[in-house]
């Protein structure tokens, strides 16, 4: 998520400013584009990788999949043609840019063990990237749906696969693995710096303890949600996380857990701020602990 305190500050300013108006539009910092330049990027981003990480171009396919009437984009890595036999990782981004923004973080996955041993699935929420449409609430389950949709019909099963959920991606990440009404049920759920709640991120933000509806009609309860989560469980949380406090949400989603406790793994990575945890953990560090986490 990019300038976490920009974002806090924005929040302030908007409760002075706007009075009781609604500030939802500022949990999107969406980016429209014309066109994906992944490797070619050379704009913000959070990951950026050395060329031993770079993912071969005909395991690398853009997709476009229907939801809610609006056509969205997605980039597979891996091999479609084995989808019916490869583990499977949707990743639920970040609020921040696009798929070009998260780029790195999809390559990091694609290299999980060896190169294109699991598929990885990053979808546009409607609004950004290429995506047509304005993003909602309820518009991020439903855009991940379409992507899970589009897996099973290439013979995806819900034992191999595994939802990853970053920030405000953790909520589409939660929702499609507590609710069990989804196109597949996830057999693992990652998330990495969740939200707890909109509420909770508004009170740290604003020191005051108002109702949620004062700044926002967005309601995302990831702490109740958890609560139906009864898959094994990873959830990894910066130390440093100036935007989401590992103390008000990571360490309260990581309680709420509702599976057996030989279940959850709960990694604290100190240093780590909001964005930067693959990096400040190590790359190799942060594989390593995923592909424990997948083969346990």
């Amino acid at each position: 998520m990019r300038n976490s305190v920009n974002i806090v500050l924005i929040l302030l300013s908007g409760i002075t400013f706007l009075s009781c108006q609604k500030i939802d539009s500022f949990m999107f910092e969406n980016i429209a584009t014309d066109e994906y330049y992944l490797d070619d990027y050379t704009g913000e981003g959070e990951v950026f990788l050395d060329s031993v990480y770079d993912i071969s171009h005909d395991h690398i396919q853009e997709l476009q999949f229907e939801s809610e009437g609006k056509t969205i984009y997605g980039i597979y890595t891996g091999d479609i043609s084995r989808i019916n036999q490869d583990t499977v990782i949707l990743y639920c981004h970040g609020n921040t840019g696009n798929i070009d923004y998260y780029w790195g973080r999809q390559k990091l996955l694609a290299n999980l063990g060896s190169k294109a041993r699991f598929g990885v699935l990053m979808i546009d929420y409607k609004g950004y990237g290429k995506s047509e449409g304005t993003p909602t609430e309820g518009g991020l389950v439903e855009d991940m749906n379409a992507g899970l949709k589009w897996l099973e019909g290439e013979g995806l099963t819900s034992d191999r696969l595994i939802i990853y959920g970053f920030s405000i991606g953790s909520y589409p990440a939660t929702y499609l693995s507590s609710k069990k009404d989804g196109a597949l049920t996830p057999s693992k759920l990652i998330l990495e710096n969740p939200f707890a709640s909109t509420k909770v991120m508004v009170n740290d933000a604003s020191k005051l303890s108002m109702k949620n509806n004062y700044y926002t009609s967005t309601d995302y309860e990831v702490a109740d949600l958890i609560k139906n989560v009864t898959q094994p469980f990873l959830l990894m949380h910066g130390e440093k996380d100036a935007f989401l406090s590992i103390k008000t949400h990571g360490e309260v989603v990581a309680k709420n857990y509702g599976g057996e406790a030989s279940d959850k793994t709960f990694l604290k990575i100190p240093d780590a701020d909001h964005s930067d945890l693959p990096f400040v953990y190590g790359y190799e560090n942060y594989l390593e602990s995923i592909l424990d986490f997948i083969e346990k």
